[in-house]
C-alpha cells in the first residue's frame, strides 16, 4: 500500500511521507510513524504506537498499544556512557510479537520470531536471537547480547555489558549486576562488567549474580542464591553465598534434550 493513499484513508495518525508500508498492514489510531521507517507486509500496529525514524520492521510483526520502537536514550551529565554516539536504527525481524507498553531503543537488533511481553524494556545496542522470549516487565540494559531460544521471565533484570548465550533460562526476579564499587571511586571503571551466562545456563527465581561473573555452560543456579564466584559448567550452585551442590543430572543436560 502506498503511503500517500494510506494517509488519505486514515485520519487520526501521523505517517511521514518517506515511510514505506508493506501490503495488508493495519495501523491503529493515534500512531506515529516517522521518516524512513520501513514496515514489512502483514504487520499489525496497535493504537498510540510510536515508531521512530529509520526503524525497520520485518513481515508479520505485531506491536500492541502504547509501545515505542527506536527510542533514543537519555543521558545524565553524570552518566558513564557517552552521549554523542550515533546509533543505527532499530531492526525488528519477521514474525516478532511485541506487547503493550514495550520500549525498544535505537541500535537494537531483534531477530525473527522473538516475543517481547508487555512493559518490557530493551535498551540501545542490544541484540536478541531468534525465538527468544523476553517476559513481562523484563529489562535488558545496553551493550548486551542475548542468544537464540532463551527465556527471560517476568521482572528479570539483565545489567549492561552482559552476555547470555543460546538456550538460557532466566527465572522471574533474577538480578544481575555490573559494578562492584556501587558507583564510587574511579577504580570501578577498570572493572565495569556485566555477567556472562554460557550456553544452556539456568538461573532460578530471585537469584543475584555479582559483577563480571560467569555461569558455565549448562550450569544451574538455584532460586534465591547469591553468586559471588564463577560457576563451573554442568554444576548446581545453591545458597548465600552460592556453593557447589552437585553435578547437573545427565537427563537435564542440554545435549540430551534433542533441541539443537
Amino acid at each position: 500500500m502506498e503511503t500517500g493513499k494510506f494517509l488519505q484513508t486514515m485520519g487520526n495518525m501521523f505517517i511521514d511521507g518517506s515511510a514505506k508500508l508493506g501490503k495488508n498492514c493495519t495501523i491503529g489510531q493515534f500512531t506515529v510513524i516517522e521518516k524512513d521507517v520501513v514496515i514489512g507486509d502483514e504487520c499489525q500496529i496497535g493504537h498510540n504506537v510510536v515508531i521512530h525514524a529509520g526503524t525497520k520492521l520485518g513481515k508479520g510483526v505485531r506491536i500492541d498499544a502504547n509501545s515505542v520502537i527506536g527510542k533514543q536514550p537519555l543521558r545524565s551529565k553524570r552518566s558513564i556512557f557517552k552521549s554523542d554516539k550515533t546509533y543505527e536504527p532499530a531492526e525488528i525481524g519477521d514474525e516478532c510479537l511485541i506487547g503493550a507498553q514495550v520500549i525498544v531503543y535505537t541500535g537494537c537488533k531483534i531477530a525473527n520470531n522473538v516475543l517481547i511481553a508487555d512493559s518490557a524494556a530493551v535498551r540501545e545496542d542490544v541484540t536478541v536471537g531468534e525465538y527468544t522470549i523476553i517476559g513481562r516487565s523484563c529489562t535488558i540494559e545496553n551493550f548486551t547480547s542475548v542468544g537464540k531460544k532463551c527465556k527471560l521471565e517476568t521482572n528479570s533484570y539483565i545489567t549492561a555489558y552482559s552476555t547470555i548465550e543460546d538456550y538460557c533460562f532466566i527465572a522471574p526476579g533474577v538480578v544481575t549486576t555490573n559494578d562492584n564499587y556501587l558507583g564510587r571511586t574511579e577504580e570501578r571503571f577498570k572493572h565495569f562488567k556485566g555477567v556472562t551466562i554460557r550456553k544452556g545456563g539456568r538461573i532460578g527465581g530471585g537469584a543475584v549474580i555479582l559483577p563480571g561473573l560467569e555461569i558455565g555452560e549448562d550450569a544451574l543456579v538455584a532460586a534465591g542464591a547469591v553468586v559471588t564466584k564463577n560457576v563451573p559448567a554442568k554444576t548446581i550452585y545453591v545458597g548465600m553465598p552460592a556453593k557447589e551442590f552437585r553435578d547437573v543430572p545427565p537427563e537435564q543436560l542440554l545435549e540430551n534434550q534433542g533441541w539443537e
